[in-house]
């Protein structure tokens, strides 16, 4: 089979037709912009509607990469407005809420109160961490020559978070009651009840459902010394203690004893809370820095005013220099006999 093509099946139908230069060199002040290759974005042209220099306001974009934030000067009270009130690392507060079934078990079974050790418990945490986060990815290598990107997909938290405890002494109720509590905690997470064997040698575990252990009510507030600002909270979904570290004791001098005990969760909520007036903090002299007193006001001129660095006893009789009895004499203070 002989297929014979001429000439015309090559010539495109638009022949004829074409702008000016569209073969052969372009005729002068008619040249047109090059057709883009296969898969290449075109670039768009600067907008020329409106005023101004940049893109969209009219000109052509001429201003090089970061002329939008041109160096500038600062003056000390502007620097003084944003740097000098840094939050602080010793101001925060941590509440740690087991939920009620937690509660009751160890009131009923380990003769602690929960309710009347809630505060201690708080302020005896004595180094905490704000949590973190990151996202996981996924690589693509293949969109862009030499271009490797990653898109998000997922956001993965911390799998822990540490808070150190002082371990209390000599209390009402009892002694050790923070350590008692986080490990009481973790023996209903167990089921370690001495009813049911716990010091033979095959005692077996089994654990109680999450429902019952979790909490949702652990929080860390994030707060300054001035107290009226807002402050941040963070809270922690689904937590409870998953580790107790071990405490070194020892013969060598004393020191204070602590614990750190480890929680896990699943994620936390950020949320800031309080009002937005500011208020500025008084301000505490140095130590063995005397206070200076106020010296009282005196206004020798007004008749109505008593001094009260001047007693009756102070008054002396003085010469009238012509004044008239019951005016004050300017030059003692005192009254005119």
């Amino acid at each position: 089979m002989t297929v014979r093509l001429s000439v015309d099946s090559f010539i495109p139908s638009s022949y004829g037709n074409e702008k000016p230069g569209y073969y052969g060199p372009p005729t002068p002040g008619t040249e047109t912009a090059p057709f883009p290759a296969p898969g290449v974005p075109k670039v768009p042209s600067p907008t020329t509607s409106g005023t101004g220099t940049s893109p969209g306001n009219g000109g052509s974009s001429t201003q090089p990469f970061g002329a939008n934030v041109p160096p500038s000067v600062k003056k000390n009270f502007q620097i003084k407005e944003k740097l000098l009130r840094p939050a602080l690392t010793s101001h925060y507060q941590c509440w740690f809420n087991p939920p009620e079934k937690v509660i009751n078990w160890i009131k009923t079974y380990k003769k602690l109160d929960y309710y009347f050790n809630k505060e201690l418990i708080s302020l005896s945490c004595s180094e905490a961490s704000l949590p973190g986060s990151s996202f996981m990815t996924n690589e693509i290598t293949d969109d862009y020559t030499g271009v490797t990107e990653r898109h998000a997909y997922r956001r993965t938290y911390d799998d822990r978070i540490d808070f150190t405890f002082y371990v209390d002494h000599g209390r009402s109720d009892g002694n050790y009651n923070v350590l008692w509590f986080f490990e009481k905690w973790m023996q209903y997470i167990a089921v370690e009840e001495e009813n049911r064997g716990l010091e033979y040698r095959n005692f077996h575990y089994r654990f109680r459902f999450p429902e019952d252990y979790q909490t949702d009510n652990l929080f860390i507030n994030k707060f300054e010394r001035d107290l009226a600002g807002q402050y941040l909270q963070y809270k922690f979904m689904q937590a409870y203690p998953i580790s107790i570290n071990s405490i070194p004791v020892s013969y060598d001098s004393s020191q204070l004893l602590k614990v750190t005990v480890s929680f896990t969760y699943t994620r936390y909520l950020t949320e800031r809370s309080g009002n937005t007036v500011e208020k500025e903090p008084s301000q505490t002299p140095a130590t063995g820095v005397p206070k200076v007193p106020v010296p009282p006001t005196t206004f020798q001129g007004n008749p109505t005013f008593t001094n009260p660095q001047v007693s009756i006893s102070n008054i002396q009789p003085t010469a009238t220099l012509g004044l008239n009895p019951g005016q004050i004499n300017p030059g003692s203070g005192g009254l005119v006999n």
